[in-house]
């Protein structure tokens, strides 16, 4: 943003006078001998003052394309803002409700485990069939399972919100191994 309001400024200094300083010095014979006595040295300064007085409405469009690329640059740097403010509530209210998903899936996850307990002793016994210890071992394994991909999608909740303020990063800005 503040090099697109630079350009609106070197856009608006167009429209003033130009004013230069300039100075010329010179060596002037009619021979190589003559040239280095103080009389065939010559020497000029003086200021230039111009000023464009018709420039078919340049000065005016370059004015109006500097304050138009300014406007786009503050509108994507508002929606660039926005975004990032987005993703962070939603990487939060994400992470909430995985929080409480995770609590619910271990409560799950223990239960299944004691069924598997409840089931392990009369078959051990001899009283019960194995179907009902293979029947809670499944359940167990299916909640131990939802159990990491809930930890792993809190995972990326947290590190997308890590990554929402800072407008993301990519391999090429990691640090280099020395």
């Amino acid at each position: 943003m503040a090099a697109a309001n630079e350009q609106i400024g070197i856009a608006q200094a167009a429209y003033y006078p130009t004013l230069s300083l300039s100075a010329v010095a010179g060596l002037a014979g009619t021979s190589a001998i003559n040239w280095f006595s103080w009389p065939s040295r010559s020497f000029a300064v003086g200021p230039t003052l111009s000023e464009t007085l018709f420039d078919h409405g340049r000065r005016r469009a370059t004015s109006d394309i500097a304050l138009a690329q300014y406007d786009g640059t503050v509108a994507a740097y508002r929606q660039t803002t926005l975004t990032a403010f987005q993703q962070i509530e939603d990487n939060m209210n994400a992470l909430q409700n995985l929080e409480i998903e995770a609590r619910q899936q271990h409560d799950a996850t223990a239960s299944a485990q004691q069924s598997l307990d409840l089931f392990s002793t009369p078959y051990e016994d001899g009283v019960d069939t194995y179907l009902q210890v293979i029947t809670w071992q499944t359940a167990l394994l299916q909640n131990q399972r939802d159990d990491i991909e809930i930890m792993q999608r809190r995972f990326e909740a947290s590190v997308l919100l890590v990554k929402a303020p800072v407008g993301g990063w990519n391999a090429s800005q990691l640090p280099k191994k020395p």
